[in-house]
């Protein structure tokens, strides 16, 4: 590890040091845990890798922390419910929706990320559809992850552009096995997110820019999520795992820690350089102050999950809706962490 890398090692962790020496891991293991599990997703870059592979966390939270990849949001949800991860990090905030829509206690820690630009539609070249004559897309095949982020904004789509579902042949598919799908022709759509869009897009084009979609408000953003009784029992341990991620970020969008943070971040991604810059030059980390304001966690994002849920129950993908999604908010950890 360089000088550069060991400075900004240290700045991460003075910013949880001090909380780490006051609570120690006394709660944690009262409620069982000398260990902490957390789920994130390979090809999706953040600013909490550098912190992940600096073992940052650890030692800011006096454990074991345990990562584990997943392909998809639903897969973090049926995790937690399991318990077998404590803690999902970059979570699409459609499967956190489906998830506690069907009664799983879950709830929402931070604002992640946000990124309209990187989760998408692709309609195979050969076709030459583009948002013009997107009602060429009736009877066509589409590979679409169930009950994530890609899925609702296909719903969205779908709906501006007039095509019937009914009309479509929807297969569920991890982003990944989209790709090759679209790749080797066999279906005319796919959709997903990360390095998967990006291979998708070598064989076809998008149908709205991130920032026709936004203007449609199709937001696309993911969040840390834990399950609520995980967060009950251990109020500090979470604040200083939030502490850790927004040092990391705010390293990041400072421009302070891009240097020595990028090729670990890639590395830790499994992408390259060149590729880890691109994709993240298209992600936005909301500080905890924006996070915490009417934007976002203090006031938009209830509604929007409330219209998330909406819309899948409209398309049949789930049975009921929650009448209101802000019981399902928790910013007590994040608002903690911004006072260490």
């Amino acid at each position: 590890m360089g000088d550069d890398q060991m400075n900004l090692k240290k700045t991460l962790m003075s910013a949880v040091a001090g909380v780490a020496i006051m609570t120690g891991t006394t709660q944690v293991m009262a409620a069982g845990h000398s260990e902490l599990t957390v789920a994130y997703f390979l090809e999706w870059p953040m600013p909490f890798q550098f912190a992940k592979v600096n073992g940052t966390y650890d030692e800011a939270l006096g454990m074991t922390v345990n990562w584990v990849s997943f392909d998809s949001g639903t897969a973090m949800s049926a995790a937690m419910a399991s318990g077998d991860v404590q803690i999902a990090v970059s979570q699409g905030v459609p499967p956190f929706v489906v998830a506690v829509s069907a009664g799983q206690d879950l709830q929402i820690l931070d604002v992640a990320v946000s990124y309209a630009e990187n989760d998408n539609c692709v309609v195979s070249s050969g076709l030459e559809i583009d948002k013009d004559s997107a009602a060429e897309l009736a009877g066509k095949k589409v590979a679409v992850p169930l009950g994530t982020a890609a899925h609702y904004g296909f719903l969205r789509q779908m709906d501006h552009f007039g095509v019937d579902l009914a009309s479509l042949d929807v297969v569920d598919m991890a982003p990944a096995d989209g790709a090759a799908a679209i790749a080797q022709g066999q279906v005319d759509m796919a959709c997903g997110w990360g390095g998967a869009l990006r291979r998708m897009k070598e064989h076809g084009n998008v149908l709205l820019t991130g920032a026709e979609k936004e203007a449609l408000g199709i937001l696309v953003f993911d969040v840390t999520s834990a399950p609520a009784s995980f967060v009950a029992e251990n109020p500090d341990v979470v604040a200083k795992f939030l502490a850790v991620t927004a040092a990391a970020n705010a390293a990041w969008n400072d421009g302070s820690g891009v240097a020595e943070m990028l090729p670990v971040i890639a590395q830790d991604a499994g992408m390259d350089e060149a590729a880890t810059a691109e994709t993240m030059a298209t992600f936005v980390f909301p500080s905890v102050a924006d996070q915490l304001s009417p934007t976002w966690l203090g006031g938009a994002a209830p509604a929007f999950m409330k219209g998330v849920a909406d819309v899948f129950v409209d398309s049949g993908s789930i049975p009921s809706a929650l009448g209101s999604y802000a019981g399902t908010i928790n910013i007590g950890p994040l608002a903690a962490a911004e006072a260490m």
